[in-house]
């Protein structure tokens, strides 16, 4: 029978990369970051359809009831059990195989919408600056080329994507920081009306917060690859969080101060929003030429961080069994886990034809409910396994544990409203996402059978 990860020490662990280069506390701030936000790249949504005042109501609630939580449980898990697969092995060894298998299939499945917006923002902010590139079919190919390079950059392992992470962080929040600073200055000072917005939609806009918040526990899935995981990772989430925070709320804040019409925001727009703040002799276009490079860069990044961490997944459950074994193989000299790269990249090509709005319906769906049986393994560690050393607890004792899930929840039962009313072809995505959910209850009994059998 296969030995399951999440029972084995950290030094027994196959494909443990105790001599490899590991990741230090800025990179992984930089790479979480990355995982979860990417700049503030994707909020344009969230103002057209909510205004001024409501995105930076929802940007500043949005973090209290859905990110903070999250990153709490995620500090506390990653120190008690900081092992490669992270979720999975939290899932696998609180609430047994069943529960870390759902955890993982869902978590993949949602990974398959997710990293398919990356290069769709990448096209989008490349098609504002420069719309002949984009045209045709050449917007699907460079999203398909993006993702091999990070393929390919992934394979050079965990400690370079870190540090590649920060640097690209820094790059792409710099022009924000001119913008915000040159909007901060130049504030609208008459009392002009509003102007009324055209299509108000808060709940789609909670839902753009949502996904704009969402992705902290994918950095546990590498902390066999962290340097003292068990005081890294805290820290790493108390600076994400705040960093997240900032980069979103200043620069919205600084271009409402402005008086700029809230209509004027779309999908990619961003470049536009300097272009219309900034007059023609101040670097207007030099700040759009800026921003968008930092959209680009912003959406690589992002890209690359999750693909060093969802290609874990995969790979841990291979060496447990569930998949085939070829997925364990890992890079002599790296490390990294190259087989299960290339398999998830193939993967996440295929969604690149969705549209923006429809790819975080279901991402936030599915990794929504990932994210919940992460707060139920919090709450089942706790009762099992009431001694294992927590270098870092969530306060409240076993009251605290509980109630640190119970907003997220009610902030998802709000999406899954949402996304009841959004169309998916002959069904809505409500529909298509349980029919995903069922699916990874069937595929277990038959990986499971197989894992038995030691057949695969």
């Amino acid at each position: 029978m296969v030995l399951p990860r999440s029972l084995a020490t950290a030094a027994s662990k196959p494909g443990a990369t105790s001599g490899a280069a590991r990741v230090t506390l800025l990179p992984l701030i930089a790479a979480v970051y990355l995982m979860v936000s990417g700049g503030p790249f994707g909020l344009e949504d969230i103002v057209s359809k909510a205004g001024y005042a409501g995105a930076i109501l929802i940007l500043l609630v949005t973090p209290l009831i859905w990110a903070l939580p999250a990153a709490l449980m995620v500090a506390e898990l990653s120190s008690a059990l900081p092992e490669e697969g992270g979720f999975y092995v939290w899932a696998f060894r609180s609430m047994g195989p069943f529960w870390g298998f759902q955890e993982a299939w869902l978590s993949l499945v949602g990974s398959i919408f997710d990293m398919a917006i990356y290069p769709t923002l990448f096209v989008g902010y490349l098609g504002h600056f420069a719309p002949s590139l984009t045209a045709g079919g050449r917007g699907i190919a460079i999203g398909v080329a993006m993702i091999a390079v990070s393929a390919a950059w992934n394979v050079a392992g965990a400690k370079t994507v870190g540090g590649s992470g920060f640097v690209m962080t820094m790059l792409l929040l710099a022009p924000f920081a001119v913008l915000a600073a040159y909007a901060g200055f130049h504030r609208e000072t008459t009392a002009a009306l509003p102007v009324p917005l055209h299509n108000v939609d808060i709940l789609g806009g909670i839902l753009v917060a949502m996904w704009n918040y969402m992705g902290w526990d994918n950095a546990s899935t590498i902390a066999g690859e962290v340097d003292r995981p068990q005081r890294t990772y805290p820290l790493a989430m108390a600076g994400a969080v705040t960093l997240v925070t900032l980069s979103y709320v200043v620069p919205v804040g600084a271009v409402a101060l402005t008086g700029l019409d809230a209509n004027r925001w779309s999908t990619g727009g961003w470049a536009d929003v300097s272009r219309a703040i900034l007059p023609p002799g101040f670097g207007s276009q030099a700040l759009a030429v800026a921003i968008t490079v930092g959209g680009i860069l912003g959406a690589v990044g992002s890209l690359n961080a999750l693909t060093m961490s969802l290609s874990r997944l995969p790979a841990v459950m291979a060496e447990d069994g569930f998949l085939p074994k070829v997925l364990a193989r890992r890079h002599s000299k790296t490390g990294a886990p190259w087989v299960a790269i290339v398999f998830c990249a193939a993967a996440w090509a295929l969604c690149l034809t969705f549209s923006f709005t429809k790819l975080i319906v279901l991402d936030v769906l599915l990794t929504g409910l990932s994210i919940l049986l992460e707060f139920a393994s919090l709450v089942a560690l706790r009762i099992r396994e009431p001694e294992l050393p927590r270098p870092y607890r969530v306060p409240g004792g076993m009251a605290g544990a509980i109630g640190l899930g119970i907003l997220p929840l009610a902030l998802l039962v709000l999406t899954v409203i949402r996304n009841d009313a959004e169309p998916l072809g002959p069904i809505n995505a409500l529909e298509f996402g349980a029919i995903l959910v069922a699916l990874g209850v069937v595929f277990y009994f038959f990986g499971n059978r197989f894992r038995k059998a030691g057949r695969i």
